[in-house]
């Protein structure tokens, strides 16, 4: 739900070399714009940004520790020995999981018997290699030989130590920032971009890319010492399921060629429609005519997910992207949204006390709400909530089992990395528990006694990064559009600049029409249809979330004249196409 608090509307600079190198290109002028408007301080290929392949991905071999971690694993396929998949819990983490259980099964021959599948619980095990899931995997009479993790394990030595006094070997995939003190020393293998000494040149993939790259580089590895054939397919059937977890953890699809072109082909490969979990989809959302894009992935897909293991147990979301006909996927499906709608309520209830205790706090860096009854499973959700609401890194806490311990998600804006937020925290501080993540997401935990020394300390650390500076919420818009532009025409030609996301966004254009009439619609009575005009012309909108709660009094009336930041959007209703505004944010011009 997005909460309507006027936001100030900012035109983004365009950067002037890329936009003449855009039209050298042969692009409109408005995609240049787009173009100019997002890639500051790009010193790359163009043609990257605008025709993403496959070719702009490097090698994996550039990655630190790659080939002892397939050498390791060639080993253990040849010897038969058991595996452990271990992931985190989120969409990243069960997309990575997918990928190397296909990997396994499909491409390199591993029998399913020598599988063992380790996902924590979001909420009894906690991220990563957590001791909750160590003592699990230790107390099994069958254990692995041999883990492979993904999307963490960058921060667990303490836990690999253990692993490995039993006797298992620990691979790390991950792409979490490293801690202080280094990797993981006792792994036998840590493959991670942010290593310092890591010659790949993109840090910004995803978990799912990593490992991708990974098991894309045992089968080259495998036909090498001539495991498996030559004629074993490569592995890019399995990109539809890394383009929904980079999709899903908002990494970078602006600067990032990697990540643009994994999206680019795995939505590709997913419009196909050949696996029954993306025909189950495209069922429930009822697009049977319709391909998918990244919009779909990030807030139709991802979230749904990534609820199960918000409201439950993972293992569904696992199943579910693994079904192999049409009814598994479906029940698994309809379980996965049962647990999204639940989620959705959980949330709503969560946001408004969170968005009381910020706007009763005197803390103007930060958004810091303590839930005492909030559920953790939704705390990273909430947080990114106020984010969106107050325009500043926000920490949402609740507390675990154990009522004296809390635990945290964070989230951040554009220009402050919030783990070095925390980095920064932890070294003036010593009560934290644990703490990981990247510059835009980040969890950590720590004792209840010590909550008003972290909210103070935080936001001196925010501040570090932001000087003086007042943070708001801000709508960054492409400009204004004259009224011609605000076509269909137009609106296909900005699908060209696909896939959009984090830092990346889509258009959005501001100006300024007079409403013509306005009613609420939506079952729960929150969202807004207007009719917009300008210049004598009439536009259909639609303004999700207006409202915060049924009944609240609308933001605008008849005749009034509005500034507001829209996207255009095709509205297709029974095979009829018309342009429609999509209104991110508004405000009344007195």
């Amino acid at each position: 739900m997005v909460f309507a608090m006027p936001s100030q509307i900012q035109v983004r600079t365009a950067q002037a070399d890329i936009y003449q190198q855009a039209l050298s290109m042969g692009l409109a002028p408005i995609l240049a714009q787009v173009l100019a408007c997002r890639l500051h301080d790009f010193k790359g290929d163009l043609a990257s940004i605008v025709h993403p392949a496959l070719s702009y991905i490097p090698a994996p071999s550039l990655l630190a520790d790659v080939d002892m971690a397939a050498h390791r694993l060639l080993k253990a396929i040849a010897k038969g020995e058991k595996i452990g998949v271990l992931t985190d819990y989120d969409v990243d983490g069960i997309t990575s999981h997918v990928v190397i259980l296909h990997a396994f099964l499909d491409f390199f021959g591993v029998k399913n018997e020598n599988i063992f599948s380790f996902i924590g619980h979001r909420i009894h095990d906690g991220y990563g290699i957590s001791h909750a899931l160590v003592k699990r995997i230790l107390s099994n009479t069958e254990r692995p030989s041999l883990i492979i993790t993904a999307d963490c394990g960058s921060s667990d030595e303490e836990r690999i130590a253990l692993l490995k006094d039993a006797g298992i070997d620990v691979i790390v995939t991950d792409h979490h920032a490293i801690p202080v003190e280094g990797i993981p020393i006792s792994a036998y293998a840590v493959v991670n971009p942010t290593r310092a000494d890591c010659s790949y040149p993109d840090t910004s993939i995803a978990g799912c890319m990593v490992a991708w790259l990974l098991m894309a580089h045992v089968r080259q590895t495998l036909i090498d010492a001539e495991q498996i054939s030559a004629n074993v397919p490569k592995l890019v059937s399995l990109l539809d399921f890394v383009a929904l977890g980079t999709v899903a953890d908002c990494v970078n699809l602006s600067s990032s060629a990697v990540n643009r072109a994994v999206v680019h082909a795995g939505l590709h490969i997913l419009n196909r429609f050949h696996r029954p979990c993306w025909l189950a989809i495209r069922e429930m959302l009822k697009k049977t005519d319709q391909s998918f894009d990244a919009q779909i992935l990030a807030f139709q897909i991802g979230p749904r997910i990534n609820a199960r293991s918000r409201m439950a147990d993972p293992y569904a979301a696992l199943h579910y992207l693994l079904s192999e006909d049409d009814a598994e996927a479906m029940q698994y499906l309809q379980c996965l949204d049962t647990d999204n709608q639940q989620r959705k309520a959980v949330e709503q209830a969560m946001v408004l006390q969170a968005i009381a205790q910020v706007e009763k706090s005197t803390q103007t860096a930060c958004s810091i709400a303590y839930l005492e009854d909030g559920h953790a499973g939704v705390q990273g959700i909430v947080a990114s909530r106020l984010v969106q609401k107050f325009g500043r890194p926000a920490v949402v806490l609740c507390p675990t089992k154990n009522a004296s311990q809390l635990t945290a998600s964070a989230r951040s804006i554009a220009g402050v990395h919030i783990r070095d937020v925390l980095q920064e925290v932890a070294n003036k501080h010593d009560f934290l528990t644990r703490f990981g993540g990247h510059s835009g997401a980040a969890g950590l935990g720590f004792p209840l006694t010590h909550l008003p020394t972290f909210k103070l300390a935080f936001e001196d650390a925010v501040r570090t990064q932001i000087g003086e500076k007042e943070l708001q919420p801000i709508i960054w818009s492409d400009g204004s559009l004259k009224t011609s532009f605000i076509s269909l025409e137009v609106c296909e030609q900005l699908q060209d600049l696909q896939p959009y996301g984090r830092e990346f966004e889509m258009p959005i254009f501001d100006g300024v029409f007079e409403v013509q009439s306005i009613k609420t619609m939506g079952k729960d009575g929150t969202h807004l249809s207007l009719q917009l005009e300008r210049d004598q012309k009439i536009f259909r909108a639609v303004w999700f979330g207006a409202l915060n709660q049924a009944g609240d009094a609308l933001p605008c009336q008849k005749g009034d004249k509005i500034h507001c930041a829209y996207q255009l959007n095709i509205n297709d209703f029974r095979n009829v196409k018309q342009i429609q505004l999509m209104i991110e944010s508004a405000f009344v011009i007195h």
